[in-house]
Formats: C-alpha cells, sequence, structure tokens
C-alpha cells in the first residue's frame, strides 16, 4: 500500500524521488483506508432526496440538524425491506463507510434499514396493510363462508405451544366427529414466515382439509411480526382453502387477520367458531325428533278419523239402501218425465193450431181476389203516371222548340236579312277584297239566289 511521505510538505529536494497519486489511486486509498478503519457502523438520522430508479437501487440523504451523508442501498438489500422509505423519515442504518471513486464523494453503503425510535415496526405494520387493502386483498367480498360442519381441520401453529393445546381442547369438547391434523410449523423468528407460506400452500394442495387455522399465542409486535410479513399474506390470499386467522390475544391485530377469511380474537374462540357445539346440536336434534314423533302421532290420528269416515260412508252405502234410494230417485224421475211430456204435448198442439190457422189465412184462393185488386190498382197508377210523363215531355219540347227559334239564323232570315257565301260556301263577313266578276250565293228565307260581283 502506497505510504504519505512527510517530505512532501518540504521544499522540493532534487536528490530524493518524488510518490505522486493519481485522482483515481487518491480516492482508492482513501476508500481502503476508510474501509479498514469503518467496516460496519450503525447510524442514524433523518432521510431526504430518496430516489427509486427503476434498477431497484435506493439512493438517499441521511442527515441530522448539523450535516448530512450520501447514502446508497442496492437492489438485493432493498428488496428486503420491510417499509417504503420517505422522505422525513427517521430511520437506522448498518452501513459500509465508503468512497464513490469515479466522483471522491464520501457515501455510505447500506446493508440494513429500519426505522428508529418508538413505533418502528408499527409504521412498517401500517404501510404494508395500506398498500395490501389497495390491492383489495382485505375486501370482504372475496371473504368464504366457512362450513357448517367441518370434518377434517388443519390447524398450523406452533407444536408446542399453548395454543393448539386450547384450540385442540374445545375442538375435543365441542366438535369430537372432527380429525384434527397439527401441521406445525414456527411462529417466531425468520424462519417463520417461509415456513408458515410452505405450510399454507402444502395444505391447501392436498385438497384435505375443510378449513384452515392459523394460530399462536400471544406476545409483543416483535414477536408476533412473522404475521405482518407481506409473503404470509400473499399466501393466504392464495390459499384454494378457506383461512381463519387467530393470532395474539384480543387486542392483537395482525396483517393475516385482514387478509384471512375470518378473523378470530382468541384461539379458543378460532375453535369455538370452526365447530358447532356438540351439546346444541344434540339438543336441536332430540327437539326435531320430538316433533317429528309429533308430526307422526298426528298424521296417525287423522288418517284413523279418516278411515271411521270411511266406515261411516261404507255403511250408508249398503246395496239395499242405494236400491231404495234408487228407486225413490227413479220414481221421482219418472213423474217429472211424464209431466214435462204433458207439458210439451199441450204446447206442441197449440203451435200446430197457431200454424195451421196461418196456412188457411195464407191460401191461394184466399189472396187471388187481393192479388188482382192491387194488380189493377198498379196498372191504373203506371197509365196515369205515363200520361202524366208524356204531358210534361211535351210541354218541354214546346218550349225547347220556341227557345231554339229565337236564336235560329232563319227566325233572322224571315226578318229580310240574307247570307253571303263564296263558291267555297264560306260566309262572307267583308265587302272587301272581292273582286268584280266573283260569283256568289245569296241565302234567304225561302231559297238561295246565284250573284255576281259588278263594278257598279
Amino acid at each position: 500500500m502506497p505510504r504519505f511521505d512527510d517530505s512532501l510538505d518540504s521544499p522540493p529536494d532534487h536528490g530524493q524521488p518524488r510518490h505522486v497519486l493519481t485522482p483515481s489511486s487518491l480516492n482508492r486509498l482513501v476508500r481502503d483506508l476508510l474501509g479498514d478503519a469503518l467496516p460496519l457502523v450503525w447510524i442514524e438520522g433523518e432521510l431526504s432526496n430518496v430516489a427509486r430508479p427503476a434498477s431497484g437501487h435506493v439512493y438517499f440523504t441521511l442527515k441530522d440538524s448539523g450535516a448530512q451523508v450520501r447514502c446508497a442501498m442496492f437492489r438485493m438489500k432493498a428488496a428486503t425491506l420491510r417499509f417504503r422509505p420517505v422522505d422525513g423519515m427517521q430511520v437506522m442504518l448498518r452501513a459500509r463507510v465508503g468512497l464513490y471513486e469515479p466522483r471522491g464523494e464520501f457515501q455510505l453503503v447500506a446493508e440494513h434499514m429500519e426505522p428508529s425510535g418508538e413505533g418502528a415496526l408499527q409504521r412498517a405494520f401500517e404501510q404494508l396493510k395500506a398498500r395490501l387493502n389497495a390491492e383489495g386483498l382485505f375486501e370482504a367480498s372475496r371473504k368464504r363462508a366457512l362450513p357448517p360442519y367441518a370434518r377434517r381441520i388443519g390447524v398450523i401453529t406452533s407444536a408446542t405451544g399453548a395454543a393448539v393445546r386450547d384450540v385442540l381442547s374445545v375442538l375435543s369438547r365441542r366438535w369430537p366427529l372432527a380429525q384434527v391434523d397439527v401441521l406445525p410449523v414456527p411462529v417466531q423468528g425468520r424462519e417463520a414466515p417461509p415456513a408458515i407460506v410452505a405450510m399454507l400452500g402444502k395444505a391447501a394442495a392436498s385438497a384435505r382439509y375443510d378449513v384452515l387455522l392459523l394460530t399462536r399465542g400471544g406476545g409483543s409486535l416483535e414477536d408476533l411480526w412473522a404475521f405482518n410479513e407481506e409473503a404470509v399474506a400473499r399466501a393466504i390470499h392464495a390459499s384454494a382453502v378457506p383461512v381463519v386467522s387467530a393470532v395474539g390475544h384480543e387486542i392483537d391485530f395482525s396483517i393475516a387477520d385482514f387478509v384471512a377469511d375470518l378473523r378470530a380474537p382468541t384461539p379458543s374462540a378460532a375453535a369455538e367458531l370452526l365447530v358447532p357445539d356438540a351439546v346444541a346440536v344434540n339438543r336441536h336434534l332430540h327437539q326435531l325428533q320430538q316433533r317429528l314423533a309429533a308430526l307422526q302421532l298426528g298424521r296417525l290420528q287423522a288418517q284413523a278419523q279418516r278411515v271411521d269416515q270411511l266406515l261411516v260412508r261404507l255403511q250408508a252405502q249398503r246395496p239395499q239402501a242405494r236400491l231404495r234410494r234408487d228407486r225413490e230417485r227413479l220414481a221421482h224421475l219418472h213423474g217429472r218425465l211424464l209431466a214435462v211430456l204433458r207439458e210439451q204435448g199441450l204446447h206442441r198442439r197449440t203451435r200446430l193450431d197457431r200454424l195451421h190457422a196461418r196456412l188457411l189465412a195464407r191460401h191461394p184462393r184466399q189472396q187471388l181476389p187481393l192479388l188482382q185488386r192491387r194488380l189493377a190498382e198498379q196498372d191504373l197508377r203506371l197509365r196515369r203516371a205515363i200520361a202524366q210523363l208524356l204531358e210534361r215531355r211535351r210541354t218541354q219540347l214546346r218550349h225547347d222548340a220556341r227557345a231554339l227559334h229565337a236564336v235560329s239564323p232563319l227566325a233572322t232570315l224571315e226578318r229580310g236579312y240574307a247570307i253571303v257565301f263564296d263558291t267555297d260556301g264560306k260566309v262572307l263577313r267583308s265587302a272587301a277584297h272581292v273582286p268584280a266578276g266573283t260569283p256568289l250565293r245569296a241565302r234567304l228565307a225561302d231559297g238561295e239566289l246565284s250573284l255576281r260581283v259588278s263594278d257598279d
């Protein structure tokens, strides 16, 4: 490794060789010195200028009231974050101190980041809850109803915890018919989330269980954190089998509670929700049995009453009684028939007499004189009508002849006028353009005259 030479600060000595550094070698030297002196440090401060480019890296500045330092967190480490870094957030970093050689800038390369101070885990919880809720994982419409009588139940929990004992005790007391399988997983620590995710997938893929119970006993927020992991939430959401979540005490809420199809306040309460109470079911069955017996007894009594009624009807339908009633009915019908026949005969005789009288009234001997009189009257009326019509037509003809004669040219000729025609038979209306010697004809009232135009 190059070393600093104090002689560089003194005036040049032409007898000694110079140790000259380039910017690259100097930055590399400083980087190695910082890495050797401060391999990993914990540092707390406020985030600002947070940037997340498409590469997946996170770049930001960590500052306090008196200074700031540029930081970078590369993609592999950034993918493990349980929260989303934003400007103004107070965080703690575990980072390597180094130097960005191309620009000679001092920086921190973060290996781990967590919210600092009280409530850091709670803030991470709220951020994940808000994000999953925005994606629709908590929607009530996607939650499925539990089977009313679960036959096989898978309990995903620690095999040695108090929660599994409480669950098994309640299930065996309330519904011994259910087959319960304990699916052991760690419920705390780093190995818990992947184990829970794997068990959820395996249980759902087996198609063995009607419902799954994910549970553990109470503890701090950090103790329960395995049930706040995003991977666990998405595994519950993807499960083909309904999932009940019962994590911690009644006041504890986890992300698993919000994603599950049903949240129970405690493991014991979850067991009570999963199966019915055998005592209550037995009581209900006994009540149904009593109701069935009462219904059967009622139906038997009703059938017995109907048999008694049919017996009474059968006795009333004995052949002797039926024959007597039939004779009486036949005699009654015979009397009614005779009365109807008598009435119909009388009615028909009356109608026949009326029709006979009408026929006699319409006999030809009765109609002929009347028709002859009507014919004579019609002939007289016709002759009179013809005579009157002829007289009206003669009068009209005389009137039309006088009117026609009044406008006839012949009537004008009778008053001493004449009509002059040329040789073509055309009427001359003017003496102009008629040369001398032209032959003409003149029509008078009693004949025609031949004329010739002279010069005089």
